[in-house]
């Protein structure tokens, strides 16, 4: 099964900037679709944007604008770049990527997650 590693998290003050990097051990065109998401404690797992393999993006409205998806389909790598960043965005950001087989998820990988925290 493939593997993602996330990368790029840490601290920031309130209006800082991260980029996070996900990188998969298998060309991402394998998938049908790579996603972000986040998890704050005690809360549940919260969309962020995707890209699928055609490259069309989808983002959380709450969340566009600030922060942008984009790939590097020879470093096998999906980025988010998070800007004009507020302590309510601290949280784990994990990486995720599936594979459709007649609209069924197969493949439903998720990374270790990277720790974002955005200081007031």
């Amino acid at each position: 099964q493939a593997q993602l590693v996330e990368s790029g998290g840490g601290s920031v003050q309130t209006g800082g900037s991260l980029r996070l990097s996900c990188a998969a051990s298998r060309s991402i065109f394998t998938f049908n679709e790579m996603a972000w998401y986040r998890q704050a404690p005690g809360t549940q797992r919260e969309f962020i944007a995707s890209i699928t393999n055609a490259g069309i993006t989808a983002y959380a409205g709450s969340l566009k604008g600030r922060f942008t998806i984009s790939r590097d389909i020879a470093k096998n790598t999906v980025y988010l770049q998070m800007n004009s960043l507020k302590p309510e965005d601290t949280a784990v950001y994990y990486c995720n990527a599936f594979r459709l087989r007649s609209g069924i998820k197969i493949d439903d990988v998720w990374g270790q997650g990277t720790q974002v925290t955005v200081s007031s």
